[in-house]
């Protein structure tokens, strides 16, 4: 097993993922603000999608995607806690992870499509190659 230090890179960024997820709420936030969020929305905060600003709109797909690319990239970032993957390039796809995820945030609230595109495939990307670096671990 490897020591706990070399292992610290896989739990900071399953803990900046999920940052990240928080993270999401802020421009949503401010675009329910700027449509004029009331206490009757918390009924159905959904429903007052259509009344967002274009931007708004973005920000919530962009929060929506968040969680989507969590569920995929916790349980990567686990198999190489688990596994005591030491590979630099799983390390570095674990520390590149969060901040593509932040990229992508950004760029989708400012209607920057190619480097949504390039931001979430990179994100993908890094998760991928921890789930082959921790079964090649877990495996090997």
């Amino acid at each position: 097993m490897a020591p706990t230090a070399a292992l610290a890179p896989f739990a900071w960024s399953l803990l900046l993922a999920a940052g990240v997820v928080v993270f999401s709420t802020v421009p949503l936030g401010a675009a329910r603000s700027q449509a004029n969020f009331q206490m009757a929305d918390l009924a159905a905060p959904r429903a007052m999608f259509d009344r967002l600003p274009a931007w708004g709109k973005r920000a919530a797909w962009a929060h929506q995607n968040c969680f989507e690319a969590f569920t995929l990239h916790a349980p990567a970032a686990l198999l190489c806690l688990v596994a005591g993957v030491t590979n630099p390039v799983a390390i570095a796809a674990a520390w590149i992870h969060p901040v593509l995820r932040l990229a992508y945030i950004g760029a989708y609230v400012g209607n920057v499509p190619p480097l949504r595109g390039l931001c979430w495939a990179g994100g993908l990307t890094c998760s991928g190659i921890l789930y082959v670096e921790g079964l090649r671990a877990l495996l090997g």
